[in-house]
């Protein structure tokens, strides 16, 4: 098992930024990934950007890149997604995931919603 917590989620006005914190524990052990994702009102959950743990490669959503940043503090087995110039349809509960496994960087391994254990979810709320 592996548990996932999340924190930082809030409002925020537009322009602004958060860091989302996502901190793994139990049996983390051969982690492949570890990703975010969102699911805004009305909509399904997407993979907005994720890290390859082995080398720490990251992936992202194209049109986010400018504006998020993920990043790991390998010893905490924690990770970061640094949003910055937050915008309104950025709203959304935004999901921690963890896949265990090998192999080399997969952008399908690391965006597909297959992950093995999520977060409960932490709630960004952008104000126009």
């Amino acid at each position: 098992q592996v548990q996932l917590v999340e924190s930082g989620g809030g409002l925020v006005q537009a322009g602004g930024s958060l860091r989302l914190s996502c901190a793994a524990s139990g049996r983390t052990a051969n982690t492949y990934a570890m990703g975010w994702f969102r699911r805004a009102p009305g909509k399904d959950r997407v993979p907005v950007a994720a890290l390859y743990w082995s080398d720490g490669s990251p992936w992202y959503e194209d049109h986010l890149k400018d504006r998020f940043t993920i990043s790991r503090d390998s010893a905490k087995n924690t990770v970061y997604l640094q949003i910055s110039n937050l915008k309104p349809e950025d709203t959304a509960v935004y999901y921690c995931a963890w896949r265990q496994g090998s192999g080399r960087y997969s952008i399908l391994q690391l965006t597909a919603p297959t992950y093995h254990y999520w977060g409960q979810g932490t709630q960004v709320t952008v104000a126009s």
